[in-house]
């Protein structure tokens, strides 16, 4: 048996090769039937088939018995060979299976997926899926030391030297990180508790570099559409925002640089557009982006890849209501000499996103080996109108789209079971963020919400690549530079549950594979 325990991680999680391993109270099976030839767990089928006999349940919902005074649990995941099924059926039964295994009482449970040929990464998904519901929300882990975990450990059969638990773990950490940050509340994770929180999980030990902007002065000056979100909450100390920077670089020779942004709104009010009608609850969620952001870098923490380089900025900002307050027709002048006409203050994230974007586009101009500039964000309701709940949204720039980025993400995260859809930029968007007069250059927003707006999720990519400068650097430039944008205000989970930690697993999964 071989052990990962980590801060960062719901439990710790053992390796099992074989049947013959004690310490575990409940068996969890997996599978998509019982057609299956594997004589180490062969003696798990007759039990189910008998009970098959009697209760036409059996295959279709959670079962539980009692065999050799062991509890077993058999979640099946239904069909995997239609049209429509995804692999997302191994991590939501093996979810099942957990749930009905801690309401058993189970204090050490054993999953044991028996993955069939359609979906690769099944076993992997499946113990992402179990993993997901062990988690422990922070303000409990805090408030009650005695559930820092639900269960004391959970086991995982391997069936080969593929399935590899460290790798999964890993990842799942990066999750877990993700959540403490997205789903706390809005106190919780306001922007200094953010930098708090942050500092101490990369401590002087970890691989990842941080440093954090909190000057007013240098907000004014170098962050000025940010600092026009974040003057409001500077009234209030304990809200005020911070810009959080993160910096890993791998062993050997650096052959690609990742360099991200990502939305942290600790609160959204709306701003003096305030949202009205009971729409302000779950705003504490805006922060999901930053949160992926934080998430990635703790699974770089742990896995420690070679040759590769990330960059990450954290925008933390809270768009609080008050005198301070900025408004609709303000004409702020961006950290990229755009001039920037506000349209509507609920259009907060691209305001705090946009000078980041900004450095990080001369970052990357500066390496000499390939790079990509990613924004992710929570960052319109349009994107769930769309795409529907559960699905983060890609969008790529023209030298992006060149790559086939979008594609290749995507697939990555059909793999792994978190699925992205992917949009296009279209010079439409581009039209819609021209300011209309000669006032401004680049329109912030419409008046109306993006949800009520068409290509409501597009348009505003577009008006990053302008806020930014980016826009003199597409497929027209002589130094391009490769830039997609995230929309993950439907993947990052319902309030108020818990965040699913979209979509650090598709990123870990597609930017590492040629790292670990």
């Amino acid at each position: 048996m071989s052990q990962v325990k980590d801060l960062r991680q719901p439990c710790p999680v053992a390796a099992v090769c074989s049947p013959t391993q004690e310490g575990f109270d409940c068996f969890i099976l997996v599978c998509e039937n019982l057609d299956w030839d594997d004589s180490a767990w062969e003696f798990l089928k007759d039990p189910i088939l008998k009970a098959a006999t009697v209760d036409e349940a059996v295959g279709v919902e959670t079962l539980l018995f009692l065999y050799n005074d062991t509890f077993v649990i058999h979640s099946p995941t239904g069909p995997v060979n239609r049209d429509y099924d995804d692999v997302r059926r191994y991590s939501e039964a093996a979810a099942k299976g957990i749930k009905r295994a801690l309401k058993a009482g189970s204090k050490s449970p054993l999953l044991v997926t028996i993955p069939g040929k359609t979906f690769p990464n099944a076993w992997s998904v499946s113990l992402l899926g179990a993993l997901h519901e062990l988690y422990v929300p922070l303000e409990l882990r805090e408030a009650f030391p005695e559930k820092q975990q639900k269960v004391d450990q959970l086991g995982v059969v391997v069936h080969d030297k593929n399935q590899k638990v460290d790798y999964v773990t890993a990842i799942d950490s990066g999750r877990f990180v993700c959540q403490d940050v997205g789903g706390s509340d809005p106190e919780r994770m306001a922007a200094p508790r953010v930098e708090e929180y942050i500092t101490e999980l990369f401590g002087d030990s970890s691989p990842v570099k941080v440093t954090v902007v909190k000057d007013v002065k240098e907000f004014e000056t170098k962050y000025p559409l940010y600092e026009a979100v974040n003057r409001c909450s500077r009234a209030v100390d304990r809200h005020t925002g911070r810009v959080i920077n993160l910096e890993y670089v791998g062993e050997g020779e650096i052959t690609k640089t990742i360099l991200l942004v990502g939305k942290g709104v600790t609160y959204d009010t709306g701003g003096a557009d305030v949202k009205a009608g009971g729409v302000m609850a779950g705003m504490s969620r805006d922060k999901c982006g930053a949160a992926a952001v934080a998430g990635f870098f703790q699974t770089l923490a742990r896995l420690k890849p070679k040759g590769i380089k990330v960059l990450g900025t954290m925008a933390m900002v809270r768009n609080s209501v008050g005198a301070e307050g900025y408004v609709a027709d303000e004409i702020i002048t961006s950290a990229a000499k755009t001039r920037v006409r506000v349209g509507n203050t609920d259009a907060e994230g691209r305001m705090a996103m946009a000078d980041s974007l900004h450095y990080m586009k001369l970052k990357a101009l500066e390496e000499k080996v390939p790079t990509h500039v990613v924004t992710i964000a929570t960052l319109t309701g349009h994107a769930v109108i769309a795409m529907g709940p559960a699905y983060s949204i890609v969008l790529d720039n023209g030298p992006a789209a060149r790559t086939k980025f979008a594609q290749k993400i995507q697939e990555a995260g059909h793999d792994m079971g978190d699925p992205f859809e992917i949009s296009t930029i279209r010079r439409e968007d581009y039209q819609f963020a021209n300011a209309k007069s000669e006032y401004a250059e680049v329109l912030q927003c419409n008046n109306q919400p993006s949800s009520r707006t068409p290509r409501g999720h597009q348009f505003p990519a577009a008006f990053l690549i302008r806020a930014s400068g980016l826009d003199k650097h597409g497929i027209d430039s002589e130094r391009p530079v490769c830039y997609s944008h995230f929309d993950i205000a439907g993947s990052c989970g319902d309030f108020p549950q818990v965040p699913t930690g979209a979509p650090v697993v598709a990123m870990a999964t597609f930017f590492l594979k040629d790292h670990c």
